[in-house]
């Protein structure tokens, strides 16, 4: 399933237009903690959370991530957008909170580590 599939299908709000959504999504990986993603996050992963600050896209960056999905309405900084273009992420947001998204996220076939 690729990330312009999941924007259709779960409504969300693409905050970085411009950058492709082809890439497909191959698992899913939900924290708060960047060191936490860091440390388990895999190559490919659409990462769920609440951070909205630039550190995200680097960390998205390292590891190969598919997208990033921010949680809970929540508003990207404007320097996160801005560096996520640049660094061709897709930055996502979705109004439900991280616990209905990944539910939602693994009953179309996104599974975790």
């Amino acid at each position: 399933m690729t990330l312009s599939d999941l924007v259709t299908r779960l409504d969300l709000e693409v905050f970085t237009a411009g950058v492709p959504l082809d890439r497909p999504v191959l698992g899913g990986y939900a924290s708060d903690l960047l060191s936490d993603v860091i440390g388990h996050g895999r190559q490919g992963d659409l990462w769920v959370t609440m951070q909205v600050h630039p550190n995200i896209i680097a960390v998205a960056v390292l590891k190969d991530l598919a997208g990033i999905v921010l949680v809970n309405g929540r508003e990207p900084a404007a320097e996160t957008v801005e560096q996520a273009a640049r660094e061709k992420i897709p930055l996502l947001g979705a109004r439900s909170g991280a616990f209905d998204l990944s539910g939602r996220l693994y009953s179309l076939g996104i599974k975790g580590s």
